[in-house]
């Protein structure tokens, strides 16, 4: 590793920054000092109710690059996303930060604003006073994180997110999606929202697969595989097993990656500008991953475990048994399987993450509250409960978000793998293109 060009140079590093390059998760080691504006407000962007998953991600990449513009406007560091008028001299970072934040926030979720009003107002008050030098510092940074948020919402103006949901129609056919128990088809619109840093949302669309043919060996291998343990009944009876535990820490906020980020982040040292500009490169790749895998999904509008299972006129495989009572182990979420969303984020995350630390040993703990699990056939739901899981490894992370959704019986595992492969991609052309170092 380079240290000149490592975001951590050698002598800044801490017993918290040595764990973490070897792999070793940084829970329990001490905090080398509170957290920054930075991590407070990415703190209070995931604790703002902002809707479905793409539509959180595409809120907090907008918070995030305004906070990352607002600092490379008083200090510039990195290159900007938007434009921003030059700061006054003295202008305060933390003041800059919470304004960018609080004013994206409040205009992207409006009935959040009075909430977000108080916090921001509260957070403003407590800031420390001004040097006599620049006696308007606050102010002064205020103004700038108000138009770098400006610049950030007037470019995301019309950006296609206003119309997620799309009209669902198709064929009573094998393999082809049909609408799930549950709500209407979902974020097919979501394919045309513009991108943050890709050039298009077909950009990385997965090839096609042997898994959609469903007379190959893969599709007979992923059905059978799915279907035995993905079962509700399968995983139900061991609901304490590593494969149970797994689907369920992955869909009870395992891959929030804003808390993942603040988790791997804690008490490694870096300042303001190394931290806001990871927030925003992760962000952005998680919410052009979420563009992505619905451009793909409804491209290729493949059915999903529970229609093919339970399918009984015939899928012209010999290898493959329906059964009409086959339940998987979580809720089917209202849209085609190829490709998975849970893994391209994943990918896309690990692969911004990988290349910022320079790394696959990125090591972290976290804990997610996974709500209860109803069962079938009457039995009892399955109590919600908390689940703990610590990586030492980016791909090793990657490896299990791919399995999650095999275990919770909502994807066969090719879509998973591809999302894998997809998100790489997209994480790779974000951190390749965006808020790169000034020379």
């Amino acid at each position: 590793m380079n240290p000149t060009t490592h975001p951590l140079t050698l002598p800044r590093r801490t017993l918290l920054v040595a764990a973490l390059l070897a792999g070793l998760p940084t829970v329990g080691l001490p905090l080398a000092a509170r957290a920054s504006a930075v991590t407070d407000w990415s703190l209070i962007a995931t604790n703002t109710p902002a809707g479905a998953p793409p539509q959180r991600s595409r809120i907090e990449t907008m918070a995030n690059l305004a906070i990352h513009d607002a600092l490379n406007t008083i200090d510039p560091r990195y290159e900007r996303y938007g434009t921003v008028p030059a700061a006054k001299p003295g202008a305060s970072p933390d003041a800059a930060i919470a304004t960018a934040a609080y004013r994206v926030l409040s205009d992207a979720i409006p009935a959040q604003a009075a909430a977000l009003k108080t916090q921001y107002d509260n957070y403003i008050a407590a800031l420390p006073g001004c040097a006599p030098a620049f006696p308007n510092c606050i102010a002064d940074g205020a103004e700038v994180g108000a138009n770098a948020a400006q610049a950030i919402l007037t470019l995301r103006l019309n950006d296609g997110s206003a119309t997620p949901d799309l009209p669902y129609a198709a064929p009573l056919l094998p393999g082809v999606y049909q609408p799930t128990p549950g709500p209407a088809p979902r974020f097919e619109g979501w394919a045309l929202v513009r991108p943050f840093a890709m050039r298009s949302a077909d950009q990385f669309r997965a090839g096609d697969s042997a898994v959609m043919h469903l007379d190959s060996d893969t599709y007979a291998r992923d059905y059978n595989e799915v279907k035995s343990i993905g079962d509700a009944l399968v995983r139900g009876a061991a609901p304490d097993s590593a494969q149970s535990n797994i689907a369920r820490f992955w869909a009870g906020g395992g891959a929030d990656w804003s808390t993942v980020v603040r988790n791997i982040l804690a008490g490694l040292g870096l300042d303001r500008w190394q931290e806001a500009r990871l927030f925003a490169l992760v962000s952005a790749s998680v919410a052009d991953a979420g563009v992505s895998v619905f451009e793909t999904k409804y491209y290729y509008r493949f059915w999903r475990p529970i229609t093919a299972i339970r399918w009984t006129q015939g899928d012209g495989n010999p290898a493959t048994t329906a059964n009409p009572d086959w339940t998987p182990f979580l809720a089917t979420p209202p849209y085609p399987d190829y490709v998975c969303g849970l893994p391209i984020a994943t990918g896309a995350a690990t692969e911004v993450l990988r290349r910022y630390f320079g790394t696959d040993a990125v090591g972290w703990t976290m804990t997610a509250n996974a709500p209860a699990v109803a069962m079938p056939n009457g039995l009892p739901a399955l109590p919600a409960k908390s689940i703990t899981r610590s990586y030492t490894s980016l791909s090793g992370a990657a490896a299990e978000a791919a399995d999650a959704r095999v275990y919770a019986g909502i994807h066969f595992r090719t879509g998973c793998k591809q999302g894998l492969t997809q998100g790489k991609q997209v994480g790779r052309f974000v951190i390749q293109h965006l808020l790169k170092p000034l020379k």
